[in-house]
């Protein structure tokens, strides 16, 4: 399911989405997604199914918009929305490469495949929050204010007790 695979690259940008754009100058138009990519041998980051792109890009255009990313933070918010692409387009080839290959593993293949993804995983979100630092560098104060507000409320409401099947 392409919701899940993108989740772990959209949930840092997907806390900004309701307040920051009071402060701002006005937005500028979505961008535009890039071209898909021939999928390449070993490039570094897969080409994304059809669906699961059109679901990053819907959330990108999405928090571009009600970040009202103005013309000077055009080029910040574009490395952002490049990393979180690449970061869907690589966790998205893990999770269809385990899910060919889980019903045949053994136990260690099992635990080493989950590792592969947890690894993966811990890389694209430093990579997200590297895109994401000189993005927040270039918001502003109101704007920080209100991302602080907003990542504190997620923290809070991730570190509350959830229930186990």
């Amino acid at each position: 399911m392409p919701s899940l695979r993108i989740l772990g690259a959209a949930a840092l940008a997907a806390t900004l989405a309701s307040a920051l754009a009071q402060g701002q100058s006005p937005p500028v138009a979505p961008i535009p997604a890039p071209a898909p990519a021939a999928p390449a041998a070993s490039g570094p980051a897969p080409a994304l199914s059809p669906e699961a792109r059109a679901e990053v890009d819907a959330r990108i255009t999405k928090l571009q918009a009600e970040l009202g990313i103005t013309q000077a933070q055009l080029p910040l918010w574009s490395a952002f929305a490049q990393a979180m692409r690449d970061n869907a387009a690589s966790t998205d080839a893990l999770f269809t490469r385990r899910a060919g290959a889980v019903a045949k593993m053994s136990a260690v293949e099992n635990m080493h495949s989950y590792a592969e993804i947890a690894r993966a995983y811990a890389d694209n979100t430093e990579r997200l929050a590297t895109a994401f630092d000189s993005l927040y560098a270039s918001l502003s104060p109101t704007q920080k204010a209100a991302a602080d507000t907003l990542f504190r409320q997620q923290a809070v409401a991730a570190a509350k007790p959830q229930s186990h099947r």
